[in-house]
Formats: structure tokens, sequence, C-alpha cells
């Protein structure tokens, strides 16, 4: 039920394999999303896995529960009471070793499993009395060994703000994978830096100012370092959903580097729609797309190589709904 990379150019992504159509259910059936399956596919190069499946507990089987504490938890059969607790941490364990090795940028997972949710699964006392609430074994051990990486639960992918930031991070992620995939030079990451900028400051002013320090006092530590702890920061950075206030003051900033290069009455019609976007009349898409045309119309070289204006394939239409 495991796949890796079959195809080039796209964005190696976790996912339960319900969520793609596999028939891989406890009752033989599948829980297909046709966003993820849909609009994703194209640009994702899906990794499956269906961890029931791959311990061997085959398709039309007993459901099961988590039971214990949440520090402590056991997944429980609910007729049979068979314990599968240390399959499923083995192959978790194994299964998220390869996940790494893949390079995967993010997951998306089946929400509520015991094995798979992500967040607000039931733990279980004895007596079936709850205890609280917790992670999925196998999605635990994903975050453990994948603590960087962007995740979630395919049932928030509906909330637009929620759907977009979760794309920004993968396509983020991804960047910063392909930057940090092999040798790489301060000049580089200079220059990954400067092109995030407005994207970061989207996101959070605090942890864009922390990058920039650790940028400005990156030479001479080692590289691997400087690595893991630019990961650490951007990756934070992106959690922080880019709110309509944020986004204004982006725009705003950007909108500076114009002033030279336009007219009053052009200034005015740009003014116009942040304005009107900031009184949610507008969708992002409208001051962006206005902003995008005079950066390329005057060729304004900073703000061309700004991801910000880029940040994910405009077909998924993500800044149409925010």
């Amino acid at each position: 039920m495991s796949q890796g990379d079959q195809s080039g150019g796209k964005i190696k992504v976790g996912v339960s394999s319900c969520l793609l159509g596999e028939k891989v259910r406890w009752n033989g059936d599948h829980k297909k999303h046709v966003y993820v399956y849909d609009m994703l596919s194209p640009y994702f190069d899906w990794v499956t896995t269906c961890p029931e499946v791959e311990i061997g507990m085959g398709i039309l089987r007993e459901t099961v529960y988590l039971e214990g504490s949440v520090e402590a938890t056991r997944m429980i059969g609910e007729k049979t009471k068979t314990d599968w607790t240390r399959r499923m941490r083995a192959y978790s364990e194994k299964r998220g070793r390869e996940l790494s090795k893949l390079g995967i940028s993010g997951y998306i997972f089946k929400k509520n499993l015991p094995s798979c949710g992500l967040m607000r699964v039931k733990v279980y006392l004895a007596k079936r009395m709850l205890a609280g609430q917790g992670r999925g074994l196998f999605a635990g051990e994903v975050v453990r060994q994948n603590p960087w990486i962007t995740l979630e639960e395919e049932g928030r992918l509906s909330d637009a703000g929620l759907r977009e930031n979760f794309i920004v991070r993968v396509f983020g992620y991804h960047r910063l994978q392909s930057l940090f995939k092999a040798k790489f030079s301060m000049a580089a990451l200079v220059r990954f830096h400067t092109m995030e900028k407005f994207l970061l400051l989207a996101h959070s002013r605090k942890y864009y100012d922390e990058l920039g320090r650790l940028v400005a006092g990156a030479k001479g530590r080692p590289p691997a370092e400087v690595r893991r702890n630019y990961t650490e920061l951007y990756m934070r950075a992106l959690s922080f959903k880019a709110t309509t206030k944020k986004n204004v003051d982006v725009l705003m900033h950007m909108l500076g580097f114009l002033k030279k290069e336009i007219s009053k009455e052009e200034k005015s019609d740009i003014l116009e729609t942040i304005k009107d976007y900031h009184r949610r009349l507008l969708p992002l898409v409208v001051p962006l797309t206005l902003l995008g045309h005079y950066v390329r119309k005057h060729q304004v070289r900073y703000l061309l190589g700004q991801v910000y204006l880029n940040p994910h394939p405009k077909e998924l239409m993500l800044r149409n709904h925010i």
C-alpha cells in the first residue's frame, strides 16, 4: 500500500491511502477527499500509507481504539481486545525513517483514527471512560521523526485560511529542502532569505527578525547548525497564519518600492484595492495582481524575486478566498 516517488518535478507529500480513494478502510471502503485528489494531485507526488493494513490487520478488519493515558497509549481491537501496539509502533518507526529518506515536504492525515489521527484522538481508560485526547500512534511517530515538515488533517482543509497556510508551508519547506540539498553557500542562504522577506513578514515579524539575525551571524558557524536553526525558525514563522492586517502591511511596504515608478492615479488605484481588501470587500488576489502588474511593467528587481507574489501555483486559487 506504500508508494514512493513516481514522478519528477512534483513535491513529495505523504497522505493516508484512503484519502486518495484506496479501499483500505476497516469496512473495505475509502474516504476519498475531492480537494486532495482533484486539486492537489497535479502538484504533489503522493506517498501513500495505510499503517493498519501494513501491520497485517487486513481489510474488513475490526475497528481499534486507543487505551491507557495520553503519554502511554495502546491500540486495542474493539471486539477481540487484541493489542496491536507493539506492531504499530515498530512499523511506524520504520516507516517514519523511510519518509525522512524520501524527503517528503508534508503529510495529510485522516482525522480521528487511532493510527493516523493528528490531533484530538480520543484515548480511553478501562471500561471506555474518556482519559483525554492525543495523537494516533503512526501520526505521532511521523511527527517525532519529521518535526518540521508540514502536517495537516483532511478535515481542516475545508477552511480557506488553514488550507492556504498548509500549502504555503509545504511549498516553503520544499524550497528549503532544495536550498539545503547540496552543500549550500552562505551567499545562497542570503539570496534565499532576501527572496522570502515579504512572505515571512506576512506570517511573523518576530521570526523574520530572528532569521535575519541568524543569517547575519551565520558566517563561520557549522553549516549543519545553520541549516537546522534556519529551518526551525523559518517553519515556526510560516506556522502563523497570514492575517489581513499583516498582508496589508506587506502590500503597503511593497508599494513603497513603486513610488518613483508609477503615477499618482496608478498609486491611488492600488491603494483603493488595498483598502477594499482590508475591509474584506475584495480577496487578496486583487491588490496582489495589480501590484504584480506594475512590478513586472517597471521591472522592479527587488520585488520581482519576492516569493510572496507567487508562493504557490495560481491555479490553486488560494488567494481568491482570503
